[in-house]
């Protein structure tokens, strides 16, 4: 009985937040704060939001609850009279206190990874891998992964790179260094380069490659195509904590990503509705390079 009522509890709590991203009235937190000033600097607006929650853990302490669950955002974006549908999947965790809902926050896993090692420059010889970009086939891998881990690659708390790094490796862009993995961009044989998977080792890779999968850095993010991908220094320290993949462009030009983490799909590119942005926050820009 207890257990129904706070299903029943969270199923009408997550409608009315869904309500609050729409409508401006029945705002009552800053997640759909941070959502709609994001709507209005881009001149678009969110129509219809729609959140499904699962529930996937419990814990009971004396009169204490707290659960554990996944929440699936869709909000359905107007702008410049295009529709479009953004997603974002995050762990969240509800509180009740003698079966009464008291808190629900958001299980932050956006952050740094354990380790933010430099990649070692492999020696140039002068010889290069030639490979062609193909980036409709990393678009489509974004599109099909953004929610879900590819049991042939590892997966990772922080999974924002590992999740880029195979978008890129869909499309066509070589694996070099092997078996060091402070050299190169690889994943084999149960491991994988720093580059591969830890967003800052990843972002000086893309800033120095020579070898195998190369870069460019741009100044502006619409600037960039589909397949790109936008590299993130939350707090603006020099230390890169995240990375996007561009999966489309919104209708003033400007890039929407999907990422792992927090699992998003045309997500736009700025990150400023998430709890992890900070006013010192630094990007780069990398459109990737074909080598023929």
């Amino acid at each position: 009985m207890v257990e129904s009522s706070m299903k029943k509890q969270l199923r009408a709590w997550l409608d009315e937040r869904a309500r609050s991203f729409v409508s401006e009235s029945n705002i009552r937190s800053e997640e759909a704060a941070r959502k709609q000033r994001l709507c209005q600097k881009r001149g678009a607006e969110i129509v219809r939001c729609t959140i499904r929650g699962q529930i996937v853990g419990r814990q009971t302490i004396e009169r204490e609850a707290k659960v554990m669950y996944i929440a699936h955002h869709q909000f359905l974006i107007k702008q410049r009279g295009s529709l479009y549908i953004e997603e974002q999947v995050e762990e969240r965790c509800a509180c009740f206190v003698r079966g009464e809902l008291v808190t629900d926050e958001p299980i932050n896993r956006l952050g740094r990874d354990m380790e933010a090692p430099r990649v070692e420059r492999e020696q140039w010889t002068g010889e290069r891998l030639s490979y062609q970009y193909d980036r409709a086939r990393a678009v489509r891998y974004a599109e099909t992964w953004w929610n879900r881990h590819n049991p042939v690659f590892p997966s990772f708390p922080v999974d924002c790179t590992n999740f880029v790094s195979q978008c890129l490796y869909a499309g066509g862009a070589p694996m070099t260094g092997y078996p060091n993995r402070a050299r190169g961009w690889w994943c084999q044989n149960g491991s994988w380069s720093y580059s591969w998977a830890v967003a800052h080792a990843f972002r000086w890779y893309l800033s120095g490659s020579r070898i195998g999968l190369q870069a460019v850095e741009v100044a502006e993010p619409e600037q960039l195509m589909a397949g790109d991908v936008i590299c993130y220094d939350f707090q603006g320290d020099g230390r890169f904590d995240h990375s996007t993949i561009v999966v489309a462009k919104d209708q003033n030009g400007m890039p929407l990503v999907n990422a792992h983490t927090t699992n998003s799909r045309m997500r736009y590119w700025s990150y400023e509705d998430s709890s992890a942005y900070t006013p010192n926050i630094r990007y780069k820009f990398f459109h990737i390079i074909d080598r023929k």
